[in-house]
Order: C-alpha cells, then structure tokens, then sequence
C-alpha cells in the first residue's frame, strides 16, 4: 500500500474553513492504510477484482513491490489511483513502508510555490531512503515531473525516471526498468483516462473521486494549469456513466466530480450543457446516494445546470466555485472575465435556483496591484454574499504565468495580514448560518471514528465537501463507516457541527 503521512489540520492558521484553494493545495494524502486498497476495472466485460486476486497474463516475471507518495489535488490522487491500478493488474504489490519497497514512486504537485517545495522535500525523504534502504529505483510523476522534467533529473540524481501528466498510463516502463519515457516538459499533455483503465481507490470505502475533463482553455494569469494539464478536454457522457455505474455497483455512495473547470464540461464535445446532462445520466445510477459536483467557474454556471442541481435527487446542493476576488480592477488583472456586480448577481441566481445551495468559494488576496481599496471591496462582497465555506489564499508569483511580472507587488506581511482579516470575517458568517442548523434534523453521512477521541464519530451533510469543509462531530450513537444516519444539530461551531444521531 502507499506510505501514510500527517495531512494538514483541518481548520488550522493556514487554511482557516479550508484546506487550500483546491487545486493549489500540496500535501500529504493518507491512502487508504486502514483498510486493503481496492483495484477495479470498471469494464463492462470484466469483473471487480482486489489485490489478492491473481494476476492478468501480463503479468511482471520479477513482481516488485512499490510504494507511492501522493501530494496535492484530488485531480492527482486519480492519477495516482490508476497508475496504482496498473501496477497491481501487473502483478507488483504495494507496500505501506519505504523501507518494505523495492520501487518508490513520487506523485507530485507543482502549482505554488508552498507545493513545489512540498513535493521536493518529499522527492528528497524518498532519495535519502533508496540511498539507505532496500529501493533500488525512485520515480517521480506528476506536475512538478511535467513542468521541471530536466532539472529534477540533475539536480537529483537517485531519480530514475520521470513521468509528466500525459504519460501515467506508462508508469510500467518506468517501474519496470526504464529510465525518463520522453521529455514530459515539451510534449503537451494529451492523456487522459477512461472507464477502462484500472484503479486502485485510496479513499474511503464509501467515497470516490470520479475525473470527468482534465486540462484548461483559459488564460487566468496567475494559472500554471493550461501548461501543467494541457487543454481543456472532456470524457464521453457514456464513459463517465459507466465508472459511476461500476462504482455505485462496488459500494461507493458518495461520487464527487472533479475537474479544472467542471462547468466547461463537453463543449469540445459539441454539448452546450454538457454537465446539465451528465447529471441527469448519473441521477438514474443505482448504488451511488451522493453526487458532488466541484471546481465550477463563473462564466459556465448556466441555468440548466443548476436546474439538474436542483431537480436531481442524488446530486447535492452545493456548490464550489472558486470567484478569486470581487474588485473588478484585480479581476480584470488576474483576467477573469467576470466582475464584482455579475458575481453578486450570480450568487444570487444559484441561490434562487437551488433552494437550500451551499456555497463556497476560494479568493486570492495580495496579488499584484491589489489596493486597500480593492480589499475593501472584497470584504463587503464577502459580507454581502454570505458564503457558506471560504478558503482565502495569498498571492504565489509563479514563473510562466502572466503575473509573474505585473508590477505592483504586495510585501508578504500586508498580504498575510489582509488573509487574516478576510479569514475573521468569514469565521464570523460560518458561524452565523451553522448556528442557524441547531435543533434541526439532518442526514449525515459517517465516516468513522473521530481522530481526537475514540468516544465520537465523525461525518459529513451533503452540504460539506470531503477534506475541505467542516464536519458533523456525533457525540451520542453509534454507526458504521459509511453508513447514513438521521441526526439532531446540539452545537454550532465555526466550522463544526456536534450532533445526536436520533
């Protein structure tokens, strides 16, 4: 199995009501060390299988065991998950300690500068222990493969082999024995899985990560994506349907749709509400209880998505879309193509359109040019929209990007102190709408023991995303994990709920 590390704590300085910007986060992912992975091949002519089941007639003449490190978004961890289905259909075994593998596979994050050393120090662990242990080849996979390609390969010499973002279907050959497959750095990634492809699920029994596009068409300047991931492209409707299909089939109950930019999904297939449709096709799988949809952009929230929102019972009523900031002068520099009075107005919209709607959103604060002025604006935007769950981020100048030399620089000190303020502000508005939940009765999802106490459990509403929002903290009753169980809101807190189950 893969090596454990410590995650981030949930509502820490760093990342107050949120881990980081989804698709900037770098860290550690716990996967699955508590219980057996399972590998699926979710074809339809082929039946679920698991790491003990014999291997296919490919299988490897020397197996290797392998462990894998995996950093940052859930984007990733999928990446991680189907080279880690490959290896096992292979016949390797995973291991949970890096001193129990032969091969040490690095699967790396690359999008900030927090992320980029993460995952260097992490490559670095990784070479001290094939230097001192039984490993005898270090892989690294991922962005920071894609983007940095040649100089981590001399830099770091104990690197084997490289894989960029476009090649983890080749992860055999380099497990296997060869060195770098291509020059990831130069060749645009154009990979991208499908239902076919194996899978090792990292996650919790009950949960799923489910990638319906990959890359990104726009522009924003301070985004490295496009470069990292390539263009915007989409899996067929059919494709996606039968991953969810085999998943809800496989015990999974909460499918969380992920993607750069969800809302975009099929337009270069031809759809015009490609995300509106895939909803409906997913709200008639059996199995599966919740359906999540996250990473939406301002510019693609089209009424007929938000209509499948609201009228499919399994897809939940929530809502992630990262708005950056709301002062239009910032927006125009980060080029977002939409300004504060369209955003304001569109919260109101997905509000009237999906009674109930959670909400939340990432901003950026401290980017280049950013006034006092501009902050204010963000901060009464803010009060005004009265989002349920806030990640606020300072600004990483990142080489490549647009910004990376827009004037104007913000000193570190003013762009953490303007977090704070921002992150305050929030806390207080969380806090206001969950003491609104006290006394009701909710559907919780239980995702097993609570990490501090072996005397409460822990779960989610439909209305909490899985790592990056609060918690239910159920204090009185028992329930498996995964199971879902009616309870009575006791507490409110800023970003936990306690609760009876009733």
């Amino acid at each position: 199995m893969p090596f454990n590390a410590e995650d981030a704590k949930k509502n820490g300085e760093v990342a107050e009501n949120s881990k980081e910007l989804e698709h900037t986060k770098a860290k550690w992912v716990p996967l699955a060390l508590t219980r057996s992975p399972r590998s699926f091949v979710s074809s339809p002519s082929s039946a679920s299988s698991d790491q003990s089941s014999a291997p296919s007639a490919t299988s490897a003449l020397n197996p290797l065991s392998v462990g894998m490190v995996s950093l940052g978004c859930p984007k990733n961890l999928v990446d991680g998950e189907v080279m880690l289905g490959h290896l096992t259909r292979r016949g390797h075994q995973l291991v949970a300690d890096a001193k129990d593998a032969d091969v040490i596979v690095v699967n790396t994050c690359a999008f900030i500068d927090r992320a980029k050393q993460e995952s260097i120090d992490a490559i670095l662990e990784m070479a001290r222990e094939k230097g001192a242990g039984r490993a005898r080849r270090l892989v690294v996979t991922g962005c920071l493969a894609q983007r940095y390609d040649e100089e981590l390969r001399r830099e770091i010499p104990e690197i084997d082999a490289t894989l960029g973002t476009g090649q983890v279907d080749e992860v055999l050959r380099a497990v296997e024995g060869e060195a770098t497959i291509t020059d990831a750095a130069v060749r645009r990634p154009e990979w991208i899985y499908d239902h076919t492809s194996p899978r090792v699920l990292t996650t919790p029994a009950h949960l799923a990560y489910v990638k319906i596009s990959e890359g990104c068409d726009y522009t924003c300047s301070f985004c490295i994506i496009p470069t990292l991931r390539g263009a915007h492209r989409s899996r067929p409707v059919d494709d996606v349907v039968a991953e969810v299909r085999a998943l809800g089939g496989r015990g999974v109950k909460e499918i969380v749709l992920i993607a750069q930019d969800s809302t975009r999904y099929g337009l270069d297939l031809g759809m015009r509400d490609g995300l509106a449709a895939l909803l409906r096709r997913l709200g008639g799988v059996d199995g599966v209880r919740w359906i999540r949809v996250m990473y939406a952009y301002p510019a693609t929230v089209t009424d007929a998505v938000l209509d499948a929102i609201a009228s499919e019972e399994k897809v939940v009523k929530y809502l992630d879309m990262p708005l950056q900031h709301a002062s239009e002068a910032v927006l125009k520099r980060m080029k977002r193509p939409t300004g504060r009075g369209n955003l304001l107005g569109m919260v109101e919209r997905v509000r009237a359109r999906v009674p109930g709607a959670a909400f939340r959103t990432s901003f950026i604060v401290g980017f280049p040019g950013e006034t006092e002025a501009d902050f204010q604006e963000l901060l009464a935007f803010t009060e005004a929209a009265e989002f349920d769950n806030v990640g606020v981020f300072t600004f990483s100048d990142e080489e490549g990007t647009a910004s990376f030399d827009l004037p104007g620089r913000i000193a570190p000190a003013v762009k953490e102190a303007r977090r704070r303020r921002l992150m305050a502000l929030q806390k207080r508005i969380s806090l206001r709408r969950n003491r609104r939940l006290v006394g009701r009765r909710v559907e919780v999802l239980v995702e097993g023991g609570h990490p501090d106490s072996e005397w409460l459990l822990r779960g989610r509403l439909a209305t909490q995303a899985p790592e990056i929002d609060g918690s239910v903290i159920i204090n009185d009753g028992t329930a498996d994990p995964g199971s879902f169980v009616t309870c009575e809101v006791t507490e409110a807190h800023a970003y936990d709920l306690v609760a009876r189950i009733v």
